[in-house]
């Protein structure tokens, strides 16, 4: 676990608010759960989030063995964080509402107004959206989630690859050399002719949705 009771999450709060001043970072969206936490940042310079998370997660694990000393085993953050580009349009409203829903997706809270550990209480000074922030923001955040939008976040996330229009994601994928997350998963299918009669009936079944 991350944060045991409520003074390290203060405490979390304020390492990030540490980090974003160090770093060419803005917050824009955050959320802290018990086992991890989710943001939306806009670097402002080539290599700023990577220098701005590093020192996070670092310092981050450094006080929290401080203070826990027996943690028991294994390290704290496992692994480098995961990140994707996300389009400033109707698919950062999508992430943002991703985020802020996670404890009502948790069932740890009714509505997303009762859990105090995220920007919409103000805890931590985030910069103004690119995009409009729709009135009814707390009802949206509190509906049941369209599956589809969920999916396609989490495919983002576990891949890395860049979240928007079709033109924007391939326009971002070149520019940042993501191509390679925009493939699809798995080996490429053999050629037909190199399958035995036995492989090519079974691959038509298959196709064919028999």
């Amino acid at each position: 676990m991350l944060f045991l009771k409520d003074a390290d999450f203060q405490a979390f709060v304020n390492l990030m608010a540490d980090a974003f001043a160090r770093f060419d970072v803005d917050p824009l969206v955050f959320c802290l759960m018990g086992n991890h936490w989710h943001m939306l940042l806009r670097p402002r310079t080539d290599g700023a989030l990577s220098r701005c998370m590093a020192w996070l997660t670092v310092t981050h694990a450094r006080r929290h063995h401080r203070h826990y000393p027996n943690p028991g085993h294994g390290h704290l953050y496992q692994g480098r964080f995961k990140s994707f580009p996300v389009q400033s349009d109707e698919h950062f409203l999508a992430v943002a509402r991703y985020i802020h829903a996670n404890p009502v997706r948790a069932g740890l809270t009714g509505a997303v107004e009762n859990w105090r550990w995220n920007d919409l209480h103000g805890s931590l000074a985030v910069a103004e959206w690119p995009v409009p922030r729709p009135e009814d923001w707390t009802s949206q955040v509190n509906a049941q989630a369209d599956e589809r939008e969920l999916q396609t976040i989490r495919n983002s996330l576990r891949r890395g690859s860049p979240l928007g229009s079709a033109p924007w994601v391939k326009r971002t994928a070149d520019r940042l050399g993501l191509i390679s997350a925009l493939r699809p998963l798995g080996r490429p299918k053999r050629p037909l002719l190199t399958l035995s009669a036995r492989q090519r009936r079974r691959r038509e079944r298959e196709e064919n949705g028999h």
